[in-house]
């Protein structure tokens, strides 16, 4: 009785740690300058975000968004340059037609749309993704963790990768 009270005691304050994973895309030309300068004016926002800076948010494949959740992200985050304001030129206009499909995508695949965030952010909007990041990290503890490969299995997928090849000797 001692042993079991013992180890919800350690148990619990181990689910009150965990802190959500983010993996963030930022484009080179403006979200990426803008997350610097809400480091430079010292604005608080959760440590939770890893960044990936990329050259152009249009550059970012949808393997990556589900690459990133398949290797332990809680959520993602996509930030480019606002439209109009693309250092090349049309980069964001990809971006915008890509990041509802693949939403869409991630929900067929079992993961609450929530998890996923797209936003603009210039190089003078520090405070915006400041602002972004704290909303982000809010929504995806709300969730909890996301086991998404016990999620796939759960729905049947994968069911036979513990198995030979058709056609191989066991």
């Amino acid at each position: 009785m001692a042993e079991a009270h013992a180890v919800e005691q350690h148990a619990a304050p181990a689910a009150e740690r965990w802190e959500p994973r983010i993996v963030a895309f930022l484009c080179y030309w403006c979200s990426y300058t803008g997350a610097d300068n809400a480091g430079t004016a010292r604005l608080k926002y959760p440590p939770n975000a890893d960044i990936i800076r990329v050259m152009c948010s249009g550059r970012i494949d949808p393997e990556l968004i589900t690459l990133a959740f398949s290797r332990g992200a809680d959520g993602v985050m996509v930030c480019g340059c606002h439209i109009g304001d693309c250092h090349y030129i049309s980069g964001n206009h990809k971006t915008m037609a890509r990041m509802p499909l693949i939403k869409r995508t991630l929900v067929d695949l079992g993961i609450e749309p929530d998890r996923f965030v797209h936003e603009w952010v210039s190089a003078a909007e520090g405070e915006k993704f400041a602002r972004v990041v704290r909303d982000v990290t809010e929504q995806v503890r709300r969730l909890g963790p996301l086991d998404w490969p016990g999620r796939l299995q759960a729905r049947g997928v994968g069911r036979g990768m513990g198995h030979t090849a058709w056609g191989e000797q066991p």
